[in-house]
């Protein structure tokens, strides 16, 4: 398994610049293709009442609304095609400088996250922006549709991006199905880590192997992986996860989704809705 093409769907917020930083690293990593994509916005909740009693949008609203969403959509290319051009690449798909990485930019007039995750199942990886509450950064449901509709893995961007993503991974292996799976799409990734660890925390363990005989799968593999098991305490899953990837100085968290299901997690938490809230590091997760 390689990595040959990433997308980036992109919005008009604060989030942007650490996306593309964390794309570009990922593109130049692999020698790939990046492809940028704005996430255009259905028209919704503005709306009147007419002499029915159904709500409808007016022309003026509608012609209001679209022309703001092409000023996003314009403001968003421009900071892509910037972004590529800074980094000393140009524009067109063809390959640029020593890492063979290569960009463009696609046009789509399909609104809503669902376009964007169906556009993603054509990538090997796409780039995701973690959602910080308070500020301008892309929505969970956007997050959430691309990794449960796109079929592909997901690299989520934390607020402040990263410097490197071949350093030090760390697996947060809690035995699952979904856990494997994301390691399958995590192969590029560890094969290029400079030390692979796979972590295990107790309480967050469902039925499945140990750590150590991930590790041990993973090199016979060819990677050097070791296995780290640890107590919780008296932290949940999700802190103890992100607790000991920073004392191992992880640069990047391989992470199954949703072992429990999202409703589960809305209402009791869960080690998912943790990381996606508060992760400082890249993140790589699928379902």
């Amino acid at each position: 398994m390689s990595t040959k093409t990433i997308l980036v769907p992109l919005e008009d917020c604060d989030a942007t610049g650490s996306m593309l930083e964390t794309a570009w690293l990922a593109a130049e990593q692999f020698g790939c293709y990046l492809e940028g994509l704005y996430i255009k916005r259905a028209l919704s909740g503005v709306v009147v009442a007419d002499i029915g009693g159904y709500a409808v949008a007016t022309a003026d609203l509608v012609e209001s609304f679209e022309e703001e969403d092409r000023q996003r959509a314009q403001r968003v290319r421009t900071k892509f095609e910037n972004f590529v051009r800074d980094k000393g690449a140009t524009l067109g798909g063809a390959a640029t400088g020593p890492s063979g990485a290569s960009a463009n930019w696609y046009d789509d007039n399909a609104p809503g996250d669902a376009a964007a995750g169906m556009h993603a199942r054509l990538f090997d990886l796409t780039i995701v922006g973690r959602p910080v509450s308070g500020l301008s950064a892309p929505a969970t449901s956007t997050l959430e549709t691309i990794l449960f509709e796109s079929g592909r893995p997901i690299l989520i961007a934390p607020p402040v991006a990263p410097t490197t993503l071949d350093g030090t991974v760390v697996i947060s292996w809690n035995g699952s199905t979904e856990t494997a799976r994301t390691i399958a799409h995590a192969m590029p990734f560890l094969a290029t880590a400079k030390k692979t660890v796979v972590l295990a925390v107790e309480g967050v363990m469902v039925p499945g192997p140990t750590a150590a005989e991930v590790a041990r799968y993973l090199r016979h593999g060819g990677i050097a992986a070791e296995a780290r098991e640890v107590a919780a305490g008296n932290r949940s899953g999700g802190e103890a996860i992100l607790a000991e990837a920073a004392e191992l100085g992880a640069n990047l968290l391989v992470k199954g989704a949703y072992t429990n299901s999202r409703l589960r997690q809305m209402i009791f938490g869960g080690a998912t809705s943790h990381i996606l809230a508060a992760a400082e590091l890249p993140v790589l997760m699928a379902h």
